[in-house]
């Protein structure tokens, strides 16, 4: 079991490096994840993600504060509104478009009530 916690940890680490260079696939929670998942499985691989110098950061400022960039929330925000104004222009039906705007503005409100980094 130890084997496979670890192994998606770093396919966790795999999507989330993709994330850096695909653009709205994102990377910390990828990287958060294999973090926990790390936590669970193997102590010496999560020193070093949170040691890495491009990756450890912002993993260690979400487990130690609690805390998200001001820039990345403002991107958050201006791709979640982007995304919406895509989906009107679709029109997919009324139904769609209220548990859209429900679960954006769920996610807005989590993003945006996180301290700031």
């Amino acid at each position: 079991m130890r084997a496979f916690v670890t192994g998606l940890a770093w396919v966790s680490i795999a999507i989330g490096f993709v994330g850096i260079f695909v653009p709205l696939l994102p990377t910390t929670p990828f990287l958060l994840l294999s973090c926990a998942l790390f936590a669970r499985s193997s102590p010496r691989f999560e020193t070093w993600l949170l040691e890495h110098p491009t990756l450890g950061p912002p993993v260690r400022r979400w487990r130690e504060r609690r805390a998200i960039p001001q820039s990345a929330k403002v991107l958050a925000g201006g791709s979640m509104a982007t995304s919406f104004l895509v989906l009107v222009w679709v029109n997919p039906g009324a139904t769609t478009l209220v548990v859209v705007a429900i679960v954006l503005s769920a996610c807005c409100g989590f993003i945006f009530t996180r301290p700031s980094a």
